[in-house]
């Protein structure tokens, strides 16, 4: 009798722990599949002629949907766009590269072009590092 009544309570323990499993790993699937999902749609930016998007990178939702063209406001204050490429820079290939390119001091001169993705307009100049007027 102490026998069957020890397999009873397995076997209820067993479908128990079984079925808080089945639950946990159901939840997490879900919680996965609804944090990788975007609240904003990609926005949908003009093309020029060339076939380029252009627009203000302040509308995308990551990096992967900025515009072509980034719109950007240049050293004497014309209003212009500068190609995405150009703004990226060359990346550290490890620890020690990446805590010495932070460190360093540079500037670097970008075209600003028109809508067109054609036409100079003037420049936009990128500071990074630490600048110390004295």
């Amino acid at each position: 009798m102490q026998i069957k009544a020890w397999i009873k309570r397995t076997l209820i323990y067993t479908l128990i722990l079984a079925f808080g499993f089945s639950l946990g790993l159901a939840g997490q699937v879900s919680a996965n599949s609804y944090l990788n999902q975007s609240f904003m749609p990609a926005p949908e930016y003009p093309k020029n002629e060339s076939g380029e998007t252009y627009g203000s990178a302040l509308k995308a939702t990551s990096p992967a949907n900025e515009p072509d063209l980034i719109q950007a406001i240049g050293e004497d204050g014309t209003v212009g766009y500068v190609r995405n490429s150009d703004l990226i820079d060359k990346q550290p290939k490890t620890p020690e590269e990446a805590l010495k390119m932070n460190t360093e001091t540079c500037e670097k001169e970008i075209t600003l072009y028109a809508s067109d993705g054609k036409t100079v307009i003037g420049n936009f100049k990128i500071t990074k590092g630490i600048v110390v007027e004295r």
